[in-house]
């Protein structure tokens, strides 16, 4: 979810769709090459560069893969809220040795990434499951599963995350092997779900979490660890970001040196 931008619009026919359950509406919009999901409003819920489709196209959601500063890809990663599933279609094709997971509850949005936002179809090392997020990593069979969970879980409304409870942030640390992490987009601190959600992670991840400066739209990405605690200096946390801009050209010096005063000495 990021803040709305001016774009024309137009809404796509529902095919496939169970007509029983309530699904958000989807609307596309296209400006500069870049096609744009929102559900019903003008809010952004996710973006794809027509010519380059596999690519991370909104500033957070590059921010969002920051926890390649701290960890290899793990063996499963954990997609929370599909979007217009960039995250969910970046490690499938960047991260050829991990398993992808996305959860999403509206039929129409996987319809729609399938359809236009170039979402491939699963196969051994993808699954996308219709269902809700908090009832998938609260089950005994996500304990322990995924080395990180990426948490982007907005409705149409955009009044915060739609999962934010103490207990859904214990739920998702349960989901992580250990040492992994969660990621999670927030709106900035400007909006009243901030603080709450910030102080909640840091409840359920004992304080053990930094965050990443807004980007222009306003999102926030906090960055929390389970496992062994870390100790990080700058040289080796600049030797990492550059290891990760040469192999997934991600801006990951910018990500270094917003995150160096945050992680020196731990």
């Amino acid at each position: 979810m990021s803040r709305p931008k001016e774009a024309t619009r137009r809404r796509p026919r529902a095919t496939g769709a169970d007509p029983s359950r309530t699904d958000p509406p989807i609307d596309l919009s296209e400006s500069d090459g870049v096609r744009y999901l929102h559900f019903g409003s003008r809010w952004i819920q996710g973006a794809m560069r027509l010519r380059k489709p596999f690519d991370l196209e909104l500033d957070y959601i590059r921010h969002m893969m920051a926890w390649l500063l701290f960890m290899e890809p793990p063996p499963r990663v954990l997609q929370l809220g599909l979007g217009a599933a960039a995250l969910t279609k970046w490690c499938w094709e960047r991260l050829p040795d991990t398993d992808v997971t996305a959860v999403e509850q509206g039929e129409s949005v996987i319809s729609a990434c399938r359809r236009f936002f170039a979402l491939p179809e699963d196969d051994d090392r993808l699954e996308v499951v219709l269902g809700d997020a908090g009832e998938f990593v609260a089950a005994p069979r996500a304990r322990g599963r995924y080395g990180v969970v990426q948490v982007d879980l907005y409705d149409r409304d955009a009044r915060g995350p739609v999962l934010e409870s103490v207990e859904f942030y214990a739920a998702v640390r349960r989901a992580i092997a250990e040492p992994g992490m969660m990621v999670v987009n927030l709106f900035g601190s400007d909006h009243a779900s901030f603080e709450r959600n910030r102080r909640r992670i840091a409840e359920v991840f004992d304080g053990r979490m930094l965050v990443l400066p807004p980007v222009e739209a306003g999102n926030l990405v906090v960055l929390a660890f389970a496992g062994p605690p870390l100790a990080v200096d700058a040289a080796m946390l600049f030797e990492r970001a550059a290891e990760v801009e040469r192999r997934w050209r991600l801006p990951a010096r910018g990500w270094a040196k917003a995150l160096r005063q945050q992680v020196v000495d731990g």
